[in-house]
């Protein structure tokens, strides 16, 4: 079994919570070992970069010199987010470039026993782990029910392949890795151009009617393509894409009702693990009748009519996410928001 450390990020914690479980069962089964950062902390997103770069960079670099510390062969560290991986591979590149933030950072660091050298430490991607260290072929050993009839859209996003400093991708702007892990499940992979576009972030906080426009973009393509669902990597634009479309179908007059789901899910499903127990049922736009066309699907709470579970009231702050009923599941009566 390949050990790597481990950084999960805060989204997989709450509003990623399906990433988390069915990446779990997923690396189990290919063999990949995650060793979880003891007391990692948040990268800090994409907004602390904009305030003050030195203690922003403290934050990120801690987590490298705490995977640096718990190593025991030179493991690279794993993250699943793109946010979080981009932040660990700019501040490994940036420390290394600047002498002057690579003194500060350590200063910072200094102050809670810790130093990191930069480049010590190779940050990955989890869906890069999957295609170069595990292998199509290794994934395609462990597919026991395939996803034919399902019409997928894979959906990077555009922090994974831009601007990508350790130089993992070999095309930026029309990258086919996700194209071709989706395929090895068989899923009908359609042609999806938008696959880079950026869903957002938090744009739809900042200046909504622009970020409103950019994932109605996406969701139109994806439906002209006749997608089933849309599968990303990042708990980032899974939970934008996936809980604004009640606001953006109320805006724009439309009728979107797209799944967003993890690439580890599907990989899960494929591999015949529960729905359910890879997160199926979680997403605010119900997934169920694309599933079934695999013949599975999870038997959450009812959702609504329109297949989109509520958004809470528009004063309190963003991101919303599902309710815990008490069993594990994710509830259709309401949902909560991180305050």
């Amino acid at each position: 079994m390949s050990r790597y450390m481990y950084y999960p990020g805060c989204s997989t914690e709450r509003s990623g919570r399906a990433y988390r479980e069915s990446l779990s069962a997923v690396c189990d089964r290919l063999g990949v070992n995650l060793v979880e950062i003891e007391d990692w902390n948040c990268c800090g997103a994409t907004e602390y970069v904009g305030v003050s770069l030195s203690p922003a960079y403290a934050l990120i670099a801690r987590n490298l010199a705490l995977a640096e510390a718990a190593r025991e062969n030179g493991e690279p560290v794993v993250a699943s987010c793109s946010a979080c991986y981009l932040n660990l591979a700019k501040a490994n590149q940036y420390m290394r470039e600047s002498p002057q933030l690579n003194a500060h950072v350590n200063t910072a660091l200094a102050a809670g026993g810790l130093h990191y050298d930069p480049g010590t430490v190779e940050v990955r991607h989890l869906l890069e782990v999957v295609m170069h260290d595990v292998g199509l072929d290794a994934v395609r050993e462990h597919v026991v029910k395939p996803l034919q009839g399902l019409r997928v859209a894979p959906y990077l996003g555009c922090m994974l392949p831009r601007p990508d400093p350790d130089h993992r991708w070999k095309n930026h702007e029309r990258p086919d890795d996700l194209d071709r892990l989706l395929a090895s499940l068989g899923a009908e992979v359609v042609d999806y151009p938008l696959k880079t576009e950026c869903c957002g972030g938090h744009m739809t906080q900042i200046a909504p009617k622009v970020g409103l426009e950019l994932i109605k973009r996406l969701i139109d393509e994806a439906e002209r393509q006749q997608a089933d669902m849309m599968v990303t990597v990042c708990p980032m634009c899974q939970i934008n894409i996936d809980a604004y479309q009640g606001e953006l179908n109320a805006r724009f007059h439309t009728k979107h009702r797209m799944p967003i789901v993890f690439f580890t899910q599907l990989m899960g499903v494929a591999f015949g693990f529960d729905a359910k127990a890879m997160g199926f049922g979680r997403e605010l736009t119900d997934a169920r009748a694309a599933l079934r066309k695999v013949g599975t699907a999870p038997e959450p709470a009812p959702v609504p009519a329109g297949g989109h579970r509520p958004r809470p009231d528009k004063r309190a702050l963003p991101m919303p996410r599902p309710l815990d009923d008490g069993n594990g599941s994710a509830s259709g009566a309401t949902s909560e928001v991180v305050r």
